[in-house]
Formats: C-alpha cells, structure tokens, sequence
C-alpha cells in the first residue's frame, strides 16, 4: 500500500530479506512535478545508451534542483563500443565492460570537480550493489526511483544488499509512482 501522494518506500525489501526497518523521506510531500521533471529527463538520458536489453539513464540533482550531473549505462569513455562482442548478455561481457547509469553520473561529476554530497539521484531501475557504493561514497543522500517490480527476480539479493547498505548508510530511498505516458525502456532492444 502506498502512503500519501503515492510515495512508496521499500517495506517489502527489507521484510522480504530481513534487512531492517523502512528507509523513507519524511519529506514525501515534496513537490512531485520535480520528481516527474527529473524521472522524464532520466528516461530520456536512458535513450542516449547503445546497450542491447537494459537501458538506464540517471540523474543528480543538488538541493535546489539544480542538475549537478547526468549519466546513462555505456561502456567507459574513450572505450570502442562498436566492437558487438563486448555487449553480450549471454558471454557475460556486458557485465564486465560496462558502466551503470549511476556510475557514469557519479564519475562524470567528478571528472570536472562537481561534488555531489547531499544531492538526490534520479534513476528507474534499483541501484545495484556497484552502484550503491559509489552512491554511498560520493555524498548523495537520496534516491528516487521507482519499486522493483520483481522481488522474486534475479537481481533480489542484489537488491536486497544495495538496500541494506543504503539503510546503514543513512541514504534515503523513496518511491515514486511509475510515469504512465513513457515507453518501459528497460528491455527494448535497439
């Protein structure tokens, strides 16, 4: 069940694998045209990544809702993407070669010496372990996103750990209902 404004928080995650209590903003009510701006604008950061299968854009936003950085998943700057191999689910060497939207966000903020401590992260798809420690370490208290819709999937013990760290780490997670009027980047093949 979602609290007031259709916030919702991961409950489910950590009774599902007994990590704890709620992780929330006692700010829910925050003005949720911001939260659609910034979820747009990660959708269509989402568009930009060549990747076959998953595609995932990020957003950081500083308190003000001044855009610090953005990112999408790709293979690291400079690094051939044009070589098919090193996209593969089944070899496995997508997972090797490429960067998570929220790692190219974080390390492209860096890149030009822009802190991203005490700034919010836009993202739709759950931060994965990787991500959350890079998440974690560079400041950013808050992410926005939408609730795995898959408990049971593959990614559940990821999921599960990332939301642990994020819980212990202090980091505010918060839901947001799903944007009804976008296409479900997530899966489309190029």
């Amino acid at each position: 069940m979602a609290p007031a404004g259709g916030v919702r928080t991961i409950d489910w995650l950590w009774h599902l694998f007994d990590a704890g209590a709620t992780v929330t903003g006692s700010d829910e009510l925050r003005d949720s045209k911001w939260d659609e701006r910034f979820m747009l604008l990660a959708h269509h950061l989402a568009h930009w990544s060549i990747e076959k299968g998953r595609r995932v854009g990020a957003v950081v936003v500083g308190p003000d809702h001044e855009i610090r950085s953005t990112g999408y998943n790709s293979l690291p700057r400079g690094v051939n993407d044009a070589v098919e191999e090193r996209h593969s689910r089944i070899t496995g060497a997508k997972y090797i070669w490429s960067c998570h939207a929220e790692q190219n966000a974080i390390f492209n903020a860096a890149r030009i010496g822009i802190a991203l401590k005490d700034c919010t992260i836009y993202v739709p798809w759950f931060p994965c372990v990787e991500c959350t420690k890079a998440i974690i370490q560079s400041g950013i208290s808050e992410v926005v996103g939408y609730e795995p819709d898959q408990p049971n999937s593959n990614w559940a013990q990821d999921f599960a750990i990332a939301g642990t760290m994020l819980k212990e780490a202090n980091v505010v997670v918060r839901f947001i209902p799903r944007l009804a009027e976008l296409p479900d980047v997530s899966e489309e093949e190029n």
